[in-house]
């Protein structure tokens, strides 16, 4: 995302950030796991305008458009405005991503027994909600298809023809090269558990979100869940009672990449900008890089 030389200490997929606080440096070797450094948020979202908006768009000749294209182009608008949001930890360091990658399990069909599959996709930091409906789209059109395969599902299926202590060393093998900043690019490529945030969307099935955990393995800082919309009757500001409809929505972060208010305020700019899905038709006025 930026124009940085690479310099020592530097990996494929990220810089080494060398000026944070020293207090803030030891961080990751006190909580040494993100599942030690997770924090919860949980928050509901007003749906009648942007449902509105997906309303027009839908009649303006734009099919496809969701709920789901929404969010993940606030979460791309977010992390453009907001790169702190787009560190790391690996190797008890904290590093900027290089890129904006959105990683979502995508089931082939709604069925029990139909097999899923995740896809990881990278955005510009100009994007505009535009540019993700048509990437999205595309991926998952691409991977719905009964008889398709990603590379990732390749990999892991011939991985799996291997027996347990061969996969279990392979893993291990994986984990340490990830830790000492070894790990072929390929690999981080191919890798949904190396990504700026994870997406599920759990309203497509009809129920609420659940607080996503973390994952160990990989670089996944956030994990965002969203649920079904709900009704609800609430109290307007003439002291009416009226309905209203809700989109559910918790995330998961890792506490150990910025302080508190910077993800307070970061939480204050994705709530804004979903209840107003018109500001993403425009690329941001500017992008901001993290610090060094």
């Amino acid at each position: 995302m930026g124009t940085h030389k690479r310099r020592f200490g530097d990996r494929n997929d990220g810089r080494l950030i060398r000026t944070l606080d020293p207090f803030f440096k030891i961080i990751p070797y006190i909580m040494r796991t993100r599942i030690d450094a997770q924090t919860y948020y949980d928050d509901k979202i007003e749906f009648d305008n942007i449902e509105e908006y997906i309303r027009a768009k839908r009649n303006a000749g734009i099919k496809n458009i969701g709920f789901l294209h929404v969010i993940i182009a606030v979460l791309v608008r977010t992390l453009s405005q907001k790169p702190g949001l787009n560190r790391f930890i690996a190797g008890q360091r904290i590093y900027a991503r290089n890129e904006i990658l959105i990683s979502l399990a995508v089931k082939k069909k709604l069925h029990p027994d139909s097999p899923e599959t995740t896809i990881k996709l990278k955005f510009n930091p100009e994007d505009t909600i535009f540019d993700v409906v048509e990437k999205l789209n595309a991926a998952i059109a691409e991977n719905k298809k009964i008889d398709n395969s990603n590379d990732t599902d390749k990999i892991a299926k011939l991985i799996m023809y291997c027996p347990g202590f061969i996969v279990k060393f392979l893993i291990w093998t994986i984990r340490v090269l990830d830790y000492h900043r070894l790990m072929p690019m390929a690999l981080n490529e191919l890798s949904p558990f190396h990504t700026s945030a994870f997406v599920t969307d759990l309203g497509s099935i009809g129920i609420q979100p659940v607080f996503h955990h973390l994952y160990e393995f990989g670089t996944t800082s956030i994990f965002v869940a969203f649920g079904a919309k709900v009704k609800q009757r609430v109290i307007d500001k003439e002291n009416n009672i009226v309905e209203r409809k809700y989109i559910n929505i918790k995330a998961v972060t890792d506490e150990r990449i910025v302080d508190g208010y910077y993800f307070a305020s970061s939480f204050k700019l994705l709530r804004n900008l979903m209840q107003h899905p018109e500001s993403l038709e425009l690329p941001p006025e500017k992008v901001y890089e993290d610090i060094m």
